[in-house]
């Protein structure tokens, strides 16, 4: 029978056990890569016992001694080569730690520096202060309010484009209407000859009614032609052109223009 895929992740059981030789840890906390770490260390020279040190890479005696410190103070759990902890003493050409000893006390003592072996990326990322489930969370509040503003940046595209739709709607049907507007005072507006002839035959009119033609008596409705003025102007109030200022001011253009001729 096959194993479900979950009986062979194991990953994290077997990182419980690993152990380090002292060297190995502090090479291996100074970033060099696992497969170069024998190669380096081949060309270490070994300043006192368990403790080596590089020209090239200078934090590996500092290292090497932090671990056996913390080894001698007990801050450190230590072991030998079968990875057994042991409480007595450890000659230090012997010494191994476990990887999840050393990154707990490396969390302790320095938790601003969690090197990539030991610490994955979100526990490297998250501030000593914080756990990663509350690192997790605020990432996913994080990426939660991501989504929103692409949501709203998106909506506010949306909102621009049919601004802009809607400006150009209104610009088009303003120019419809200022051309209608002004296509109709052109038409509106008599060409010269016709206001000469509208002219003369209000002056006609006028003539006319205050008897002013061979054997033609005045009017008798009318005094004078302002009554004339104020009867039309009552009686066709709010029609254009008909107010008493403007006929007080078109008639007598339009008696002036017949003289003319």
């Amino acid at each position: 029978m096959t194993s479900p895929h979950s009986y062979n992740s194991c990953e994290q059981v077997q990182s419980y056990f690993t152990l380090y030789p002292v060297p190995v840890a502090a090479a291996l906390w100074c970033g060099i890569p696992a497969h170069q770490v024998n190669d380096h260390l081949k060309q270490a020279n070994e300043v006192y016992r368990g403790v080596f040190a590089l020209s090239y890479i200078k934090c590996l005696e500092p290292r090497c001694r932090a671990i056996h410190n913390a080894i001698d103070s007990a801050a450190l759990p230590v072991c030998r080569e079968r990875g057994i902890p042991v409480n007595d003493h450890v000659a230090p050409e012997r010494r191994h730690v476990r990887r999840e000893d050393l990154k707990a006390w490396i969390a302790k003592e320095f938790p601003d520096d969690k090197p990539a072996f030991l610490f994955d990326e979100i526990e490297r990322k998250t501030h000593a202060a914080i756990n990663i489930d509350t690192f997790r969370t605020l990432q996913a509040d994080r990426d939660a309010l991501k989504a929103r503003i692409e949501k709203a940046t998106e909506a506010y595209r949306n909102l621009i484009q049919e601004c802009q739709a809607i400006t150009s709607e209104r610009d088009s049907l303003r120019k419809m209407v200022d051309d209608f507007t002004t296509k109709l005072q052109s038409t509106n507006v008599p060409s010269e000859r016709s206001e000469t002839t509208y002219q003369n035959i209000i002056a006609a009119l006028l003539d006319y009614i205050a008897g002013n033609f061979p054997n033609v008596e005045k009017h008798q409705s009318f005094e004078s032609e302002a009554k004339l003025i104020e009867a039309i102007d009552e009686h066709y109030r709010g029609y254009g052109g008909l107010s008493k200022s403007n006929l007080s001011r078109k008639f007598p253009e339009a008696k002036r223009n017949l003289l003319k001729r």
